[in-house]
């Protein structure tokens, strides 16, 4: 044998920095989590998982424009995976920032284990949209799936919690199952697991390949798993349960960066990999992509749980961003990563808006929350009107801009159709948006439950009752709308207000994600 077969894979520490440290970082707070002491463990953890991620942004700035292979060409960095990486970072931080207090989920799964899980959940992520073969992308996603699944379930004590990740753990795992087998399938019919090369052997084995029946069963599982992974219906029943059950932070990390991460992959594996494939598979998405949008708007008209509301909200917005994927050009990654970025701002406005109500009033996520809260907390009124009106796409929001980036796009790519019905999608979606709205400024503000330690209050149909200090650690405040301090904690609120000002402020100088989305677009070298 070779000094050189002796070598191990060239692997480029550069590149792989942010992912190290995020590796890093689960390592630390799992092993300092188990420390002593109430203090260690509520205050020094999240400020290293916090910590983690901040480093995770600096090293990702740092590789900015530097498009290279690493770890013998399983993973690709360039603008895309670093654009999609941001987002998963900026969410892992708004997540830590509204578990910080208030929640029960890290007390009860305990604080190092769950910012671990919620860190090896943003690697899984950056894995993931960095994947240039197969074997790398299921090990991405099931890093950050099975992740998911343990912090759907957190909240121990709470019934809904155990029933979200029960119910994730088996849907998300049909998806992933059936997921794989399309990706051996397509290994079969190509003989290769990287992008590159299966690209290459579309290309030239010509017709054969192209109308292979094994090919394009595998095209096809393969599109129903990371369907699944998107909530893209009709594979988006899980959705609504899941989000209402899981702990409200995790709720509104799952709907950002787990959609981020599903789109990430959709881009580069239909365009890298079955980029020749795109007369089969463009239709199809199409098509669901239609059926989405109609689906998650028309579901959401009737749901009074503000989590429901914003997890069919989630299935309509997975529609209008498959519009994105559908064109296969520069033009629809640039739409796609943009949308991204403003849904971002929107949704992590809302559910902050959402974890304040429950910390403050009796009613848990339940429209009833946020009656009359335009008179009595505007400091929250404000944030999330905003975010209903860019979630609507109402001009001079962040909204209405990549809303109209991805009906250029689909414009472009001879979809005119799909652009009729994402305006369709934005008009059917004023009836629950605009509902919100009107309970905040247009209702008397309900009678406040007492928000007082050891005060007992209605959760999910259920009753919640103060938890002995021994299993809280002596904290009075709780997340489901239980006992409560009367005000949400600053940095609750200081999420909502950064984020609600963030959807308008990219309504009128867009300008920033602009430039974002235009290097992740060039990164692909689509035409």
């Amino acid at each position: 044998m070779t000094l050189a077969a002796l070598k191990g894979p060239h692997i480029d520490w550069a590149g792989l920095s942010p992912l190290i440290a995020l590796l890093g970082g689960a390592v630390v707070v799992l092993l300092v989590g188990l420390v002593p002491g109430a203090v260690v463990r509520r205050r020094i953890v999240p400020l290293l998982g916090a910590t983690s991620l901040l480093a995770a942004i600096g090293l990702t700035i740092w590789q900015w424009h530097e498009a290279k292979s690493i770890v013998s060409g399983a993973l690709r960095v360039d603008d895309l995976a670093l654009a999609l990486d941001l987002i998963f970072y900026v969410a892992g931080l708004a997540c830590i920032a509204l578990t910080h207090r208030g929640s029960v989920a890290d007390e009860q799964a305990g604080h190092g284990e769950y910012h671990c899980l919620l860190l090896s959940a943003v690697a899984g992520m950056a894995i993931l949209v960095a994947a240039q073969n197969l074997v790398t992308v299921f090990l991405g996603l099931e890093l950050l799936s099975i992740s998911l699944y343990v912090l759907c379930a957190t909240e121990m004590r709470r019934e809904t919690s155990l029933e979200s990740g029960l119910k994730y753990l088996i849907i998300g795992s049909v998806g992933s199952a059936t997921f794989l087998y399309g990706l051996a399938l397509i290994y079969g019919a190509t003989g290769k697991t990287d992008f590159a090369e299966i690209a290459r052997a579309l290309g030239t084995e010509g017709g054969g390949l192209l109308s292979d029946p094994l090919m394009l069963t595998g095209l096809g599982l393969a599109l129903v798993g990371l369907a699944f992974k998107a909530s893209v219906a009709p594979f988006h029943q899980w959705t609504p349960d899941v989000y209402e059950g899981a702990p409200t932070p995790i709720t509104a990390f799952m709907a950002v960066a787990t959609k981020a991460a599903a789109f990430g992959i959709f881009l580069r594996f239909l365009d890298v990999a079955l980029i020749d494939l795109q007369v089969h598979w463009a239709p199809v998405l199409a098509a669901l992509a239609a059926i989405t949008i109609v689906v998650g708007n028309v579901g959401a008209l009737g749901q009074s749980s503000l989590k429901r509301i914003l997890a069919y909200s989630g299935v309509a917005q997975a529609g209008y961003l498959l519009a994105g994927v559908v064109v296969g050009s520069k033009l629809g990654i640039q739409a796609t990563v943009f949308y991204l970025g403003v849904y971002m701002t929107m949704n992590l406005a809302a559910f902050a808006v959402i974890v304040a109500r429950e910390q403050e009033s009796g009613e848990g996520d339940d429209m009833a929350a946020l009656e009359g809260i335009g008179a009595t907390r505007p400091v929250l009124a404000w944030p999330m009107t905003i975010a209903m009106l860019s979630l609507a796409g109402i001009p001079a929001t962040a909204g209405f801009v990549g809303k109209i980036y991805l009906i250029e796009a689909v414009v472009d790519g001879d979809y005119t159709w799909l652009g009729v019905v994402i305006v369709i999608g934005s008009m059917i979606s004023l009836g629950y948006y605009l509902r919100v709205i009107a309970t905040m400024w247009m209702r008397p503000a309900a009678g406040t439950v007492p928000a007082m330690a050891g005060a007992a209050s209605e959760v999910d149909g259920e009753e919640a009752r103060p938890a002995p200090a021994g299993e809280t650690g002596g904290d009075a405040t709780t997340q489901e709308g239980g006992a409560g301090t009367g005000r949400a904690a600053p940095e609750i609120v200081g999420v909502a207000v950064l984020f609600g000002a963030a959807s308008l402020v990219f309504g009128i100088l867009p300008s920033p994600l602009f430039d974002l989305a235009l290097d992740a677009g060039r990164s692909l070298g689509l035409l």
